[in-house]
């Protein structure tokens, strides 16, 4: 099932690229809980982060936040492959375990589940172009053009604007 994967991705690690899924879930998680996507935006399409975006107002309209509390992946495998349109598709399933309930603007608990970890599985789709730079290669922000290294944010720290790395690696294209 890699064989595709490694033909295409020379550098492809299963253990490297099942760990990066890991962090970005978590990521994710933590973007929604401190209401804004803007820390994640680059691990994601843009359809995907247009959802979440989307899903975040709506919690805001209703004066409510989502929390995730005491969150960890416990499992993540690889369950399908697939070259497409020139993009490399890795599908994972990630099973999280983690407490998700809403609180109101005073703190207040309002729903869900505060009291103890409930598992949830996960359909992830990461795209990666067939013809992506490698990631060692001196980058340039796709906005302002200086070179940079893509830093935790996924920020350029010249023009602030949101790094565009599906030139150079996975982003999550599909999430459920």
């Amino acid at each position: 099932m890699l064989n595709k994967v490694i033909e295409y991705d020379k550098n492809f690690n299963e253990a490297l690229f099942l760990s990066k899924a890991d962090h970005i879930f978590i990521m994710i998680l933590n973007a929604i809980l401190e209401n804004d996507m803007t820390s994640v935006k680059h691990y994601l399409s843009d359809e995907v982060y247009k959802k979440f975006d989307a899903m975040i107002n709506s919690y805001k309209e209703k004066g409510i936040t989502r929390i995730f509390d005491e969150m960890n992946v416990k499992q993540t495998k690889i369950v399908d492959t697939n070259i497409q349109d020139n993009k490399i598709n890795i599908i994972i399933d990630l099973t999280s375990r983690y407490m998700d309930y809403f609180i109101d603007e005073n703190g207040n608990f309002v729903s869900g589940n505060n009291q103890s970890r409930i598992e949830k599985n996960h359909r992830i789709v990461l795209t990666k172009d067939i013809n992506a730079k490698e990631l060692k290669e001196a980058r340039r922000c796709n906005h302002c053009g200086k070179t940079l290294d893509i830093n935790a944010t996924g920020v350029c720290p010249y023009c602030k604007e949101v790094i565009d790395i599906s030139m150079y690696d996975y982003i999550v294209t599909q999430i459920d």
